[in-house]
């Protein structure tokens, strides 16, 4: 067995073995099953579910919320931190906006972003850029601001222009703590969606957890529950790989 997948194996185990104590608890009468249903309960639940296209059409609405938001968000935010490293004026000018807007809670916007972008998909995906821009902007700005002085100063010692330097010098250098702040915003993109969704959409993750807490269909409520979080997962998993692949210099 491979050093790698050694690593893979390990990394299963901790959510297996809760999902392993959680139905042993269940049985042995520890817990009210009507209240929180057991592993094997939600597994029957998750596969009719699927059977149905029901849990796909959801995940399906989410995801694409998600990641709209998620890839409109980073482009901008990039650029804007990697100009605040290379500008003191454009950093003076980001600083004050950031220190002021970065602590608001982002599910606190919604109410004006659907009354800018309507209850369609417009409003879930601004309020998903807007939870995106700030992580990845002070990721990025930390990560160039840190480069070692050296590079720079190669850099204009062989007359390198300044796109020279934005592309090759602080880009490629800032792409660890860039990578760090993706895996962030994208963490924070689902918090903030399936809150969203509880209210104001009839589709998505969120709206499927509210509407089953309603009903009272507890079973259904852990289906989604387990589904964001089988989501953000996956999506993780997808992120670090592609990184090994962008950033092969990065130590494990």
């Amino acid at each position: 067995m491979t050093a790698k997948t050694q690593e893979r194996l390990l990394y299963l185990i901790s959510p297996i073995g809760l999902i392993l104590l959680w139905q042993l608890l269940l049985m042995a009468g520890i817990g009210d099953r009507r209240f929180v249903p057991a592993p094997s309960d939600i597994a029957l639940r998750y596969w009719e579910m699927i059977a149905s296209g029901e849990l796909a059409y959801h995940s399906a609405v989410t995801l694409y919320r998600v990641f709209a938001g998620f890839f409109i968000g980073i482009v901008p935010a990039i650029a804007a931190g990697l100009l605040m490293a290379m500008f003191r004026p454009v950093r003076i000018f980001f600083d004050p906006l950031i220190a002021s807007l970065f602590p608001i809670p982002k599910i606190a916007l919604m109410p004006l972003l659907l009354m800018a972008f309507g209850f369609g998909d417009a409003s879930k995906i601004a309020l998903v850029v807007t939870a995106v821009f700030f992580p990845v902007v002070v990721n990025t700005y930390v990560g160039a601001a840190n480069i070692d002085k050296i590079y720079w100063d190669v850099a204009k010692n062989y007359g390198a222009s300044q796109s020279v330097i934005f592309c090759r010098v602080v880009f490629f250098g800032a792409l660890p703590m860039i990578f760090a702040g993706l895996r962030i915003a994208l963490a924070v993109s689902f918090i903030v969606l399936v809150a969203a969704e509880f209210v104001a959409t009839k589709a998505g993750i969120g709206y499927l957890i509210w509407n089953s807490w309603e009903l009272l269909q507890v079973d259904v409520m852990f289906v989604g529950i387990v589904t964001v979080g089988v989501l953000g997962l996956i999506s993780s998993v997808i992120l670090q790989e592609i990184e090994r692949k962008v950033i092969p210099w990065k130590a494990e």
